[in-house]
């Protein structure tokens, strides 16, 4: 008996409420996002499969095809090539085999007199049609369909264990229709036609069941439309929100401070650090708060740029507080300023987690008595207990590892600080749009002179000797090496190499005549210093590591690095890894090592032997794993994209951010009567982040 769909439930009613649902099948839906009618509907297929739905009696060898049926018998055997489950299925135009080898759970999974759709490739078996290993799905007696001989395409969910993708569809499909009714259109035809954009309530009607392919791309394109735009809106509301309620301390910029502050780099900066500072200047002298992104590839001079940036906080008598993820990058941001520094009035210093207590209170003193001007931290600069007394400036560096919130949550007195945001992780465009849209974004598209390419080879299992004879061929000309592992200690469960294990082996059978070092996120904040103090003096010739050195490692001697395991890694961070090598004037080599199962992953790794364009590396990992992923972080604040696609689909997605600014500048608020619609859907989906409209 088939249910019947709800007719009075509306889509923000909880779906616990929809017929043949309940509290239990309510709770598996529920961790799959499904809490209200609405969600159901929005649940959309992550594909579409093909199936050609043929009678018995034309079934071709060869071919996959699908067949529905009664299935009458259902038999067990063992031979030769173990146990085999099979079973004959009938339909109005004669009867097949069905067969599963190597596969005795499916004895439990089909019965006589069952009705399933059945879908394999054709196979001969004693002069009759065989589906060999079919995938199965039993359907009720009244809506099957004895082969129709067409081409369809079923949608495919995103499912759990506790409830199939065939058991949402059918949920979905059954109350589709009462579902579609309550769905509005959110756009004038004018609008619509505008921008080649199909009808919304079409759209999810077609998403859901397709009749081809090129249905299933106008529906998605529509769908993917509504969602970009959305977010477009999200973060412009985000941007105006935050500029129209903060301000911040004005700073001036005379040549004077200009001279003061360039004088302290050795060095003349590069065109592309002017523009940066030209940039953050302009931002710095507003009442209004900077929000702004600087990114650039390894080794560009961010940090001088960011460096720069604090000086003249400083000399507008203002503190600068400089966040790192990882006490290994906090303590060598200490260091470069150390250095630049050497001499100055400029008063800085260092908080991190595990200070000693008198130590820690010290600090905490003179930061909230305005007698530091710089401090630099880790996640202990959000603590409740800092506070600071005329903080101006705070530099976020490697900000993709912080959530939205983290970054805002330094504490001071008085206005709100400026903001400069930095990654050396180059993001593309499309990208920068979605998760960093409500930032001013800078990029520092220009090496340092003297900086040579690495040069980046693949090594397999049968080349890796040669590998550590030429790294050992660097350390006896002077320079230093990497070698970074995935793992620390050894793992039962991943068959891989791990750094602590082969430290021991390199430095008694492979390196025995210098010296190596070991250097993971384990070691207490005193070890990591003297490891790390060891290598920059030259008094260690080869550093064992994690990836703890993926950022903020500066060794101008260090030339080559080994990554082993380079397959289990993505291309950016690899990117990032050997961004630590060719530092100074002497050629840098990178050796991704790759285990004895990654041949299929030479295609990918070979775009880094290929370039050291860091954009375009980019833009393969997001091809490759994703935003969230490749990111390494869904912190950004943002709900994942469920629909669009931010490389396929580009120029939606700069549609949507040209439509959204053009909505925000006549109605910053929504607040129209034909903008109504939109500004639900917004508060729905950003309810946290959008709070603030509802006040506004």
């Amino acid at each position: 008996m088939t249910t019947q769909p709800a007719r009075g439930l509306s889509l923000t009613d909880d779906i616990r409420y929809l017929p043949g649902v309940g509290p239990k099948r309510a709770a598996d839906l529920g961790r799959l996002g499904i809490r209200r009618v609405g969600d159901l509907l929005e649940h959309l297929p992550s594909r579409h499969e093909r199936h050609e739905s043929r009678v018995i009696e034309d079934l071709d060898e060869g071919i996959v095809a699908t067949v529905t049926g009664r299935i009458t018998t259902v038999r067990s055997s063992f031979g030769r090539r173990g146990p085999t489950i099979s079973a004959t299925l009938i339909d109005n135009t004669g009867k097949c085999r069905l067969a599963w080898f190597n596969a005795p759970w499916m004895q439990g999974c089909v019965r006589q007199g069952m009705i399933v759709r059945a879908t394999g490739r054709v196979t001969e078996f004693r002069q009759s049609a065989q589906l060999t290993n079919p995938k199965i799905v039993a359907i009720d007696e009244d809506d099957s369909e004895i082969s129709t001989g067409e081409t369809r395409l079923e949608g495919v969910y995103p499912a759990i264990a506790a409830i199939s993708s065939r058991a949402i569809g059918k949920l979905i499909a059954t109350n589709l229709d009462h579902m579609l009714q309550q769905v509005s259109e959110w756009y004038t035809q004018t609008y619509m036609d505008q921008r080649s954009l199909p009808p919304r309530r079409w759209a999810l009607r077609v998403i859901h069941g397709p009749t081809n392919q090129k249905e299933v791309e106008r529906a998605r394109r529509r769908l993917a439309y509504d969602e970009l735009l959305l977010m477009q809106l999200a973060v412009g509301l985000v941007r105006f929100h935050r500029r129209r309620q903060a301000s911040a301390t004005p700073m001036s910029c005379p040549d004077e401070y200009d001279r003061r502050i360039r004088r302290r780099f050795p060095f003349t900066l590069t065109k592309a650090q002017d523009r940066a500072v030209e940039a953050i200047v302009s931002d710095l002298t507003r009442a209004r708060p900077m929000s702004r992104l600087l990114q650039g590839d390894v080794g560009c001079g961010k940090t001088v740029v960011a460096l720069y940036a604090a000086l003249l906080a400083v000399a507008n008598k203002l503190q600068v507080a400089i966040m790192a993820p990882t006490e290994l990058l906090a303590d060598q941001h200490a260091r470069t300023i150390r250095q630049y520094l050497e001499g100055s009035r400029v008063r800085h210093d260092l908080l991190i987690g595990g200070l000693p207590a008198r130590r820690r209170r010290d600090i905490l003193d003179r930061i909230a008595s305005g007698d530091l001007d710089i401090v630099v931290g880790t996640h202990a600069l959000l603590q409740g207990d800092v506070h600071f007394d005329r903080l101006g400036l705070v530099i976020v560096d490697e900000q993709h590892r912080f959530g939205v919130r983290q970054r805002a949550g330094i504490r001071g007195k008085g206005p709100t600080p400026h903001y400069l945001l930095m990654t050396a992780t180059p993001i593309p465009r499309t990208l920068a749009m979605t998760v960093f849209g409500d930032l001013d974004v800078t990029t520092i598209d220009q090496l340092p002179p003297g900086r040579s390419r690495i040069q980046t080879r693949i090594v397999n299992p049968a080349q890796q000797q040669l590998a550590w004879e030429f790294v050992r061929d660097r350390l006896d000309h002077g320079e230093q090496a990497f070698v970074v592992y995935p793992l620390i200690d050894e793992s039962d469960k991943l068959e891989l190499r791990a750094a602590a294990t082969e430290y021991d082996r390199l430095a008694k059978s492979v390196f025995p005549n210098h010296r190596v070092g070991l250097l993971h996120g384990r070691m207490s904040t005193v070890q990591r210093e003297a490891v790390m103090a060891d290598f920059t003096a030259r008094r260690v010739h080869l550093l064992v590591a994690t990836t703890v050195v993926e950022v903020g490692i500066d060794v101008p001697n260090a030339t080559c690095m080994v990554i082993e395991h380079a397959e289990r890694y993505g291309l950016s961070q690899l990117h990032q890894l050997r961004g630590r090598i060719g530092r100074g004037q002497a050629q840098g080599h990178c050796l991704l090592m790759t285990g004895d199962d990654a041949s299929s992953e030479h295609h990918r790794l070979g775009i880094l032997t290929a370039t050291t364009d860091g954009f375009r590396i980019a833009e393969e990992d997001l091809r490759l794993r994703g935003p969230g992923e490749m990111l390494g972080t869904r912190q950004h604040g943002l709900p994942q994209l469920r629909v669009a696609d931010l490389l396929q689909d580009g120029d939606l997605l700069r549609m949507a951010q040209r439509d959204a600014g053009d909505l925000l500048r006549e109605d910053s608020q929504l607040r129209r009567e034909e903008h109504r619609l939109l500004r639900t859907m917004l508060m729905d989906k950003y309810k946290a982040g959008l709070a603030f409209i509802d006040a506004g």
